[in-house]
């Protein structure tokens, strides 16, 4: 006997329909217009303004620019303390985090607004205490010396202050995401015999691997461009600790515009180059741990 087949009313098709989504924002066009336009008008167009300044220079030009002697020295201190500093926030800045979120005791909350200091201290109020504290005769600095390490007025000096300025990027990504963890996954590792070191490398890690490359990549990013704190501790000696954002302000003073774009332009497409590596990085990282989970 075939079955029976009843119509099926339109009024019931529409009521099997999943309902649109509920949306706040006035639709899906206008809001990604003006975000486009925002973006256009706020980040693409001072950028494409840099690179047309610099195309006004033939290439020997262009190259004699952003590889003089003086101008590499310059990168290699910008770039190689900026990874430095951004390196060692990751790894102090992580604990400090962990100490936020795992522990109480007294002051927590001063220490908390502590961290967010960097983020409204004028920069040049940082490079001015920094050097107090570390120059020969600084409260830190003098008996650093008996030691024969100098801090300020060498490159060491540029690593400290990248790593202030620092700190807040990385201390505020993890932080959120410890909160967030779920600390039975720890508890049922250490009950099946996992050691600290094991349950930290395999279950801590992996949760907040992500916003540690986040807080590493936003760190990176601000130290590359830093210029207020750091020259005060810098000392600014040529080919020693002059870094390039000064530089690019030398050649402004000098209205060589086309000359301190071309450094710009550099300095702008290596930090865009480490900025994606360090995104695909990120992407890399959530899949493999959507893929354990499963």
């Amino acid at each position: 006997m075939s079955p029976v087949l009843h119509p099926v009313s339109p009024t019931s098709v529409s009521a099997l329909r999943k309902p649109a989504p509920f949306r706040v924002l006035p639709g899906f066009r206008l809001t990604l217009g003006f975000t486009l336009f925002y973006l256009a008008l706020i980040v693409l167009i001072p950028l494409s303004a840099v690179f047309l300044k610099t195309f006004t220079l033939s290439w020997p030009a262009f190259w004699a620019a952003v590889t003089s002697e003086r101008v590499v020295a310059s990168y290699e201190l910008t770039f190689g303390a900026s990874l430095i500093a951004a390196l060692l926030n990751v790894v102090f800045g992580g604990i400090v985090a962990w100490v936020l979120v795992r522990y109480q005791f007294p002051g927590k909350k001063i220490i908390d607004a502590l961290v967010d200091l960097p983020f409204a201290l004028p920069t040049a109020v940082a490079g001015i205490a920094l050097t107090a504290l570390y120059s020969p005769h600084g409260w830190f600095g003098r008996y650093l010396e008996a030691f024969g390490i100098k801090v300020a007025f060498t490159p060491l000096g540029v690593v400290v202050a990248l790593t202030f300025i620092g700190l807040p990027f990385v201390v505020r990504t993890v932080q959120p995401v410890l909160e967030d963890a779920e600390r039975e996954l720890e508890e049922a590792a250490a009950s099946l015999g996992a050691t600290r070191l094991q349950t930290f490398w395999r279950v801590v890690l992996p949760t907040i691997l992500p916003a540690l490359l986040t807080g590493f990549a936003l760190a990176f990013a601000r130290a590359t461009g830093e210029y207020g704190s750091v020259i005060f501790i810098a000392g600014n000696m040529p080919m020693v600790s002059e870094i390039t954002p000064l530089f690019i302000i030398t050649k402004l003073e000098q209205y060589d515009y086309a000359g301190a774009t071309a450094i710009a332009v550099v300095m702008l497409s290596a930090s865009f180059l480490l900025l994606l590596a360090i995104n695909v990085l990120q992407a890399w990282t959530r899949n493999r741990g959507r893929a354990r989970r499963q």
